[in-house]
């Protein structure tokens, strides 16, 4: 039987700690709240306070349930308050010798029996645990922030912990309706190590001007699904807060780069850009604290503005290619009011394309998504062809035929001398160099890359990706043509993966180096990015949809590109591939599909 708690004491009530006391007095335990000082002692009171009316506002806890659990927390300046408790989790700042001190000190206070954990979110539990004289009983609950809504509760044991400390906290998780994922010591545990190794490489690509905080805050949150950009994330953490996280993952494990803090990072701790708490961090706030962003030097002009410098004039568009992307392309264009042009190797490829685009048409009918004369109006506007040469009047050429570079390099070689001048002309490759394919031409100026995502009718992502010939009127026209077919555009440089893939599929990588590890299973891995980070999908579900093999091609394209060792793909995935588990097409990946 799991031991009952009745009585818990949290030390430390800023924003975490004053969350911790609020979920479990709203789950019926007494709740001992200590600070440092009164001033301390009243802030934290003020943010329980703050918490529970709007809860109470938002109709999320009844009025009678808040008074309830006021009184349920009895507040208290100095440890000595905690001697009679049956559970203490400290939630100071992340300090290993502050941390050390206070639990040297619970040590000589609390009970013999009482437990002692720490929310801390990456430093070594193990190192906090010897400041005691029972190591045996210290553990790791890491709760995420705001600690009342999220789901996920790390439990972290030591060498030394107790099976039944562990087995009694796993069950209080429980009891609070939280979803608790055991796992060791390690540096940054699931979720952080996971995170911050994504947060760290987005601010590298900001501070190399690779594209702006925007774009790629834009880019993760409509490519990938994900609740907040990164760059946002960061200000909303804390970028003294994610400066720490991050120095101590570097030191603690392994010293991997992925780690290592970018330098801008450090430079704005420095100047006291801390993100939304001092009201400025790689966004500006109405004020220290506010979550509202405000227009500063940074902020790029009214859409309208921009899209006007030197944008030309599109009214018919090309797509060369008879694939899921060309067919979702064609769509796209066809509904936005342009005349469309669609090339494929043969008539019969040609019939199958315009199959597909009608089936998809009739469907977003059916759905009561289109009216049927739009439908008809769309149809009515793309005209079918086996032959480029009907390409010689359009204003802009979509090619989304195969990646592979020798087929795009010919393709591009014909377009040349087939279209008219000023003609900008895109790719949709995901994965090839966009300058290798400008360059077969005698007009690299007017080569862009434009990477849909698939599927093409329902992502609104679009990533323009400029060359270093790239002349600003086609990355201008570009844009312009997003915004008319109702797409976000987002522009970047011409590297390996652009923005999203670069981001995403190393953290993809960094998850199947932990499984390989034999740190944590992949439910709890993709558990903790779902439940702790708010991630649509964890990076086990995720990678058997993209598919092993793709996800692989992706891997050693960054790594042959930036020959960043912890861009090296994990060799778990190499095996799994080799051995043909390439995810949901071929029913096994990570995990087994067969019966479903």
């Amino acid at each position: 039987m799991a031991r009952e708690f009745s009585t818990v004491g949290v030390v430390g009530l800023g924003t975490m700690g004053a969350g911790i006391v609020e979920v479990f007095a709203r789950n019926g335990i007494d709740v001992v709240a200590v600070e440092i000082s009164a001033p301390a002692l009243e802030r934290g009171r003020a943010t329980l306070k703050g918490s529970t009316d709007r809860a109470v506002a938002k109709g999320k806890l009844a009025e009678a349930d808040r008074d309830a659990l006021h009184e349920r927390v009895h507040f208290a300046v100095g440890l000595d308050a905690l001697h009679s408790v049956d559970l203490v989790i400290e939630a100071v700042p992340e300090h290993l010798d502050l941390k050390q001190r206070i639990f040297a000190e619970l040590d000589r206070v609390c009970r013999p029996e009482t437990i002692l954990a720490t929310n801390t979110s990456s430093l070594s539990v193990t190192e906090i645990s010897v400041a005691t004289s029972r190591p045996n009983q210290v553990i790791g609950i890491h709760f995420f922030n705001p600690a009342p809504v999220m789901k996920l509760v790390e439990v972290v044991r030591t060498v030394v912990t107790a099976p039944e400390v562990v087995a009694d906290v796993e069950a209080l998780c429980a009891r609070l309706g939280k979803v608790d994922v055991t796992i060791n010591d390690r540096a940054g545990f699931i979720a952080n190590a996971l995170l911050f190794g994504y947060l760290n490489h987005a601010v590298g690509m900001f501070e190399s001007h690779y594209a702006t905080r925007e774009d790629i805050d834009a880019a993760m949150k409509l490519g990938c699904g994900l609740p907040m950009g990164p760059l946002a994330l960061m200000d909303l953490i804390g970028l003294d807060t994610a400066y720490e996280i991050l120095d101590t993952m570097y030191r603690r494990g392994g010293r991997d780069r992925r780690h290592a803090p970018v330098p801008l990072l450090k430079q704005m701790v420095t100047a006291g850009l801390l993100g939304r708490k001092s009201g400025r961090g790689f966004y500006t706030y109405e004020r220290p604290g506010s979550p509202v962003v405000v227009p500063d030097e940074a902020t790029p002009l009214a859409t309208d503005a921009a899209l006007a410098d030197g944008a030309r004039a599109i009214a018919k568009v090309g797509v060369v290619g008879s694939g899921t992307m060309a067919t979702g392309i064609i769509e796209v264009f066809a509904k936005a009011g342009y005349e469309v042009v669609s090339v494929t190797r043969g008539m019969e490829k040609s019939a199958k394309v315009c199959e597909a685009v009608k089936t998809s048409l009739n469907k977003g009918v059916v759905r009561g998504k289109l009216a049927e004369a739009d439908r008809d109006a769309a149809l009515g506007r793309i005209s079918w062809s086996a032959t480029l040469d009907h390409l010689a009047d359009v204003d802009l050429v979509v090619e989304a035929v195969v990646e592979e570079l020798s087929v795009k390099k010919a393709l591009f070689a014909s377009l040349d001398e087939i279209c008219k001048p000023g003609v900008v002309l895109a790719t949709t490759t995901s994965s090839l160099p966009v300058i290798d394919v400008a360059m077969a031409t005698q007009r690299p100026a007017d080569v862009v890359g434009l990477h849909f995502f698939n599927p093409a009718p329902v992502m609104p992502l679009v990533e323009v990706v400029r060359t270093i010939r790239t002349s600003p009127e086609a990355t201008a026209t570009a844009r312009a043509v997003c915004a008319a077919l109702g797409k976000t555009g987002v522009v970047c440089g011409d590297r390996s993966g652009f923005i999203v893939n670069a981001l995403l599929f190393p953290y993809l990588n960094d998850a199947v180096k932990m499984l390989e590890a034999s740190y944590s299973t992949a439910d709890d891995i993709d558990h903790a990015m779902k439940l702790g980070c708010g991630y649509p999908m964890g990076p086990f579900e995720l990678l058997d949809v993209v598919g092993l093999d793709v996800s692989l091609a992706i891997q050693r394209e960054l790594y042959l590109e930036l020959r960043e060792p912890g861009f090296a793909p994990a060799p778990l995935l190499e095996h799994l591939v080799t051995a043909g588990y390439l995810g949901r097409k071929t029913r096994r990946g990570f995990r087994d599909h067969s019966h479903r």
